[in-house]
């Protein structure tokens, strides 16, 4: 054989070979990498592992996820695969940076009963759109006129608990509601209010069941209800169009839209919001209570604050002492004492988003479809960013905290537009619990229950009695449960 044949012959596979190799570098190095999913358990088919986080302190599975796998991990409740994460890095990422790669999304059964045109399920123009109009009813420059009747709802309310031995968180739901009520529908909430109240108490107990809709399942009469109340907004609706006038409410701010909202969306948006506003912050007043009760020196502070403003007002010659929204604005003690509350007990755990798409995150796949929580509980009781997490200290809010490590309300885009109203009513509730009244507390003091906030153990039983004139300027703990 000539040597240009036999150089052909052993040439050409080592360049065919040579070739392939970098054929096949180049395709594994272009392919997309497959990555892993995030550590964690999914538990059961279907239920996962939705009963060991509603029937237990959220504390103890959070932060035995945590200390197992990290600061992401998967799971799967409410009939989702989800992936936790607990850092405030993470909740920014998903909230904020990319929020436009996770969609606000909630459990089927929540879906269904809110209503899918709700707020909560939209991003994009809508959902600018609706949140706008949110916004135009409950920014300070709305919500200001109506501190006199938030007043008048707090001073009923607590009037009716005098005397007598009350489940305080059942209660503060009552005057949430009311006060939410209110809000929404202005004066008109009067005509309709006990047959909304009706249908809601049974529609809010299926929110975290199982969308399993057959006769007699909890899901079943909660969805009964929801088309009834729907049937009641519709009433309301169509009074309003035949009276032809204008209304500072939320319900004004929707059928004011130029582009008009449909009925549907209207009613969807309107049990939105009551669900958003009634449970939490009946929460978050609940726990204020049992926190000032426990802490005598903080609830003598913030006496203090609220009797000198009544003290300004005689001054002033305001002998009816009615308040306003200046008023509140100098409740800084007070407001500390709710920032610290929304700490401590972080009644929203979590918050729910959904991956549009599939997204990396510090070398894991969130995929597709899935549920996205950012852990609100595990940052706000992070000792590397609150030392002493367990120690409920409102003076640590005299400093500003640092960005995304505090996030009662969500943050970013679809964060909650109602905190201004709620920071409201809590004020105004306070400033006549702490100056005319005293409580104490009746049963177990230290158990606490889940399902699906975080609450003093049977909703905490306290009975109300009217303070001493003559209550000296320093108290004991026993003299302030008195």
């Amino acid at each position: 054989m000539e040597f240009s044949s036999l150089f052909t012959f052993c040439l050409l596979p080592s360049i065919f070979f040579i070739f392939l190799f970098h054929s096949l570098v180049k395709f594994f190095n272009s392919s997309p990498r497959k990555l892993p999913l995030p550590p964690g358990s999914l538990g059961w088919p279907y239920i996962g592992e939705t009963f060991q986080l509603y029937s237990q302190d959220p504390n103890v599975f959070f932060s035995e996820k945590q200390n197992r796998y990290g600061s992401i991990f998967k799971t799967h409740i409410l009939g989702c695969p989800c992936v936790m994460i607990s850092s405030p890095e993470a909740a920014k990422f998903v909230l904020v940076t990319r929020a436009h790669l996770f969609k606000p999304t909630f459990p089927a059964s929540k879906e269904r009963m809110l209503g899918k045109q709700a707020i909560f399920f939209h991003q994009g123009d809508y959902h600018v759109k609706l949140r706008k109009l949110v916004l135009r009813a409950f920014l300070p420059e709305a919500i200001k006129n109506i501190v006199p009747s938030i007043e008048s709802i707090a001073k009923d309310s607590i009037q009716s608990w005098e005397g007598r031995l009350i489940n305080t968180f059942q209660e503060m739901k009552i005057f949430t509601f009311n006060v939410a009520l209110l809000s929404i529908f202005g004066k008109d909430e009067v005509l309709y209010r006990e047959d909304l109240k009706r249908c809601y108490f049974i529609l809010e107990k299926g929110y975290n069941s199982m969308p399993i809709n057959l006769p007699g399942t909890l899901f079943n009469k909660s969805m009964k209800a929801r088309k009834e109340l729907a049937q009641i907004l519709a009433k309301i609706l169509s009074a309003r169009r035949e009276m032809k006038q204008d209304h500072n409410d939320l319900l004004g701010s929707f059928m004011g839209d130029k582009e008009g909202l449909t009925d549907e969306q209207i009613a969807d948006n309107i049990i939105g919001v009551i669900f958003a506003a009634r449970d939490t912050t009946a929460s978050v007043l609940t726990w204020i209570l049992k926190y000032l009760g426990e802490n005598p020196t903080v609830l003598q502070a913030v006496t203090e604050e609220q009797e000198n403003i009544m003290r300004r007002k005689e001054e002033n010659g305001d002998e009816e002492k009615v308040l306003t929204w200046a008023d509140t604005r100098t409740m800084t003690i007070t407001s500390r004492v709710i920032q610290e509350t929304l700490r401590v007990a972080s009644i929203l755990s979590f918050t729910f988003r959904e991956a549009v798409e599939d997204v990396e995150y510090e070398g894991h796949l969130i995929p597709k479809g899935w549920k996205v929580l950012p852990l609100f509980r595990n940052i706000h009781h992070s000792p590397d960013i609150f030392p002493e997490p367990e120690k409920f200290d409102p003076s640590r809010f005299e400093v500003t905290p640092k960005p995304n490590t505090f996030l009662p309300f969500g943050n970013g885009i679809h964060s909650c537009p109602g905190n201004e109203l709620a920071k409201l009513e809590i004020l105004v509730l306070l400033h006549h619990l702490t100056t005319k009244y005293r409580w104490s507390v009746e049963g177990s003091q230290t158990g606490i229950q889940y399902g699906p906030f975080a609450l003093p153990q049977n909703g905490l039983p306290i009975r109300l009695s009217l303070r001493k004139e003559t209550a000296p300027k320093s108290y004991s703990h026993a003299s302030q449960l008195q």
